[in-house]
């Protein structure tokens, strides 16, 4: 085997199963891979959906969840963990307690709890455990405004209201960066995404893509960010870069279904 297969990092996703493709620990595994990054996986959850939606939703057993992360960890020198759909408080307060055995320090944690579209994902008794056993272990959570919305307590419109939220975040969980996504702004703010350090607001924006096909954006951001902390960038850096892969794979973004189809992972291998 080359000495240099040695040098690609390992990072993990700990999400739900998006039979479909274009999302959840398929999504991550694709980004990982577009990284140079070796990715592992814990499933939570195995979802029947498609570009239309989903129809089905199954946990998987806690002691398998549980396993599997002992799996992965016992062997793999894992760099950075990613959590996206949890799906229950059970499964969130196993996973988070799985993490603070291990003491992770680059964790990004995509508290996946309403779509871009505004409808809940998980119960309120989920949305608790999330805020008390897995928040507080972050070093950087990439809400959506509505999610910024429950874990603020106040309504968002504005630019300057993603900040508020973005403060009130960041201090209620002791979180190191707090990055709110404005991906369903309205106008001219779509798009724009806001970053608090607890000491600086930094607004980040690249070129608005007009695509319908934007499946999976929320989960690309999260598993990019945590493909770069891998690599060794620092946090400020790995969100840029994770931002611009995002841009680019919704350029190239896939007509595939009736619905909304996913970003389009596999643009460094296209030629123009």
């Amino acid at each position: 085997m080359p000495e240099k297969t040695k040098m690609f990092p390992t990072a993990l996703t700990i999400a739900g199963s998006d039979s479909g493709g274009g999302a959840g620990v398929q999504a991550d595994l694709r980004t990982f891979a577009f990284h140079c990054v070796h990715g592992a996986s814990v499933l939570t959850c195995v979802t029947a959906q498609n570009t239309l939606g989903v129809t089905k939703v199954e946990p998987i057993t806690m002691p398998l969840i549980v396993g599997q992360i002992e799996a992965v960890m016992e062997d793999l020198a894992v760099k950075a963990v990613k959590t996206g759909m949890l799906l229950n408080s059970e499964i969130i307060e196993a996973v988070a307690e799985q993490l603070k055995q291990r003491n992770i320090k680059q964790l990004v944690v995509d508290p996946v709890m309403v779509s871009r579209t505004g409808a809940q994902l998980i119960d309120d008794l989920a949305v608790a455990s999330l805020q008390d056993y897995l928040l507080p272990q972050a070093l950087i959570t990439t809400p959506n405004i509505y999610e910024a919305e429950i874990l603020s307590g106040i309504k968002i419109s504005t630019v300057e209201e993603m900040k508020q939220a973005a403060a009130i975040i960041h201090e209620k969980y002791s979180i190191a960066v707090v990055l709110v996504k404005g991906g369903g702004m309205p106008g001219k703010d779509r798009g724009v995404d806001i970053w608090f350090d607890g000491k600086t607001y930094q607004i980040l924006t690249t070129t608005t893509v007009e695509t319908k096909n934007t499946h999976g954006t929320g989960c690309t951001l999260s598993s990019a960010i945590a493909a770069n902390l891998a690599l060794g960038k620092d946090l400020w850096l790995a969100v840029q870069d994770a931002k611009t892969y995002v841009t680019t794979a919704l350029k190239y973004s896939l007509e595939i279904g009736a619905g909304s189809g996913p970003v389009g992972h596999f643009f460094p291998l296209l030629r123009e």
